[in-house]
């Protein structure tokens, strides 16, 4: 250990990139045209020239090689399942928590100074397996089993970060990461900046959250609202096998303390993904299907809700177009701005609590940058402000359903 601690260099850092606040006016919307022309983009995050130059590289990342560089990254199909986000011909059958796992080993070959850190992430594999077999192949240094203390050992892979190394901290359940709360705020987010810049946090803290199958309150926590107050910190939702192996890699390359959210429901999701190597845009918003009528801002599981209402608004008459934001913080405001410049209505869809959540911060975004283009108040459907009852029907009524979807986009659309 003492080795790796003494090959990595604490590279210079830029602080993110301010993507909350633009200039409207220089948003342009998209016709269906540009629209196609837009599904052939190629994207890549990381890279030292592209869209990721806010951040700081080290000479270490400097000598990286770079990833494949992979056609239609964003979906535009008006397909009414997650279909693959590539064109490759070629590729292989991941499970979601099978591609984070792959994304993890690809990384950790790649690169030494990337190492895991977490309860049961070792020989057990994790808790929902994204680290199985990773500590027989890295050994018990990289893929290190901690005490049951999230406050210590997130602060320990904190330490490890400043000192070069490039730590993936698992939560066994989103919601233990209170425990490590003040550790992720007053260290994690701010000790670049406190350190007049001489330490960067190239952490990735990740794990599953989000209401399960009758897990009960304390497991079924979405904590997206609780961190996106932190300055420093970025955070990011994976929803398909595709974006989160592509994340994940993203995550592990920056500069910047990661927060990578994995819904639970979602892990045994299947998607063919490409043989070649790739990684996705950490601030960036994924187009999953165009549409004219309204816009619907959505992440994570309830994806697959929105997908799902789609399919009857579609035969109702009803074009709607589905954006999963994907970088909670910050904002994709170029993709959210073209939208709403298009369609003028906006309906936002989270599993987040209504009170402070992800879609109330959405929600002041879009009415400060694009109010001038709105022909209907912004609506946001989010989960209720109490905890998550064991019971499934009570579990259930708590969450957004697919029917108050159709509902929300009939009342906006009149």
């Amino acid at each position: 250990m003492s080795a790796i601690l003494q090959g990595a260099g604490a590279g210079a850092a830029a602080a993110l990139s301010p993507f909350n606040s633009i200039d409207s006016n220089k948003v342009v919307a998209p016709s269906r045209s540009s629209l196609s022309v837009r599904c052939k983009r190629y994207i890549v995050a990381g890279s030292d020239d592209g869209t990721n130059q806010s951040f700081g590289s080290s000479s270490l990342v400097a000598r990286r090689s770079q990833p494949l560089m992979i056609p239609n990254a964003v979906s535009t199909t008006k397909a009414d399942t997650a279909a693959s986000s590539t064109s490759s011909k070629s590729g292989h059958e991941l499970l979601l928590f099978e591609a984070l796992q792959e994304g993890l080993e690809e990384e950790m070959d790649r690169d030494p100074h990337v190492c895991v850190m977490g309860e049961d992430v070792g020989h057990y594999g994790g808790s929902y397996k994204v680290t199985k077999g990773l500590a027989d192949k890295f050994g018990d240094l990289r893929v290190l089993d901690t005490p049951i203390c999230e406050n210590a050992f997130t602060g320990m892979g904190i330490g490890a970060a400043m000192t070069g190394l490039r730590p993936v901290i698992e939560g066994m359940n989103m919601g233990f990461l209170l425990l490590a709360f003040n550790q992720i705020s007053n260290n994690c987010g701010m000790l670049h900046y406190t350190s007049g810049g001489q330490f960067t946090i190239p952490v990735v803290i990740r794990g599953p959250g989000g209401v399960g199958r009758q897990l009960g309150a304390e497991h079924s926590q979405r904590l997206e609202s609780y961190f996106q107050s932190i300055p420093g910190i970025q955070m990011v939702a994976c929803s398909t096998p595709y974006n989160a192996k592509g994340l994940m890699k993203a995550a592990i390359r920056s500069e910047n303390p990661v927060i990578l959210f994995e819904h639970v429901l979602l892990y045994n999701l299947k998607e063919s993904i490409p043989d070649e190597e790739y990684i996705c845009n950490l601030e960036e918003a994924e187009m999953v299907r165009p549409g004219e009528h309204i816009t619907i801002l959505t992440y994570s599981r309830m994806r697959y809700h929105v997908m799902q209402a789609a399919k009857t608004l579609v035969n109702k008459g009803y074009d709607p177009e589905v954006i999963d934001i994907r970088s909670l913080k910050p904002f994709d405001l170029h993709t959210i701005g073209n939208s709403v410049k298009k369609t003028h209505r906006v309906l936002i869809v989270e599993e987040c609590m209504r009170t402070g959540g992800i879609g109330a911060s959405l929600t002041a975004a879009i009415n400060e940058n694009f109010h001038d283009y709105l022909d209907a108040p912004v609506m946001c459907l989010s989960s209720q402000d109490v905890p998550t009852p064991y019971a499934g029907t009570l579990e259930e009524w708590t969450v957004v359903q697919p029917a108050q979807i159709v509902t929300a986009v009939e009342q906006l659309c009149q």
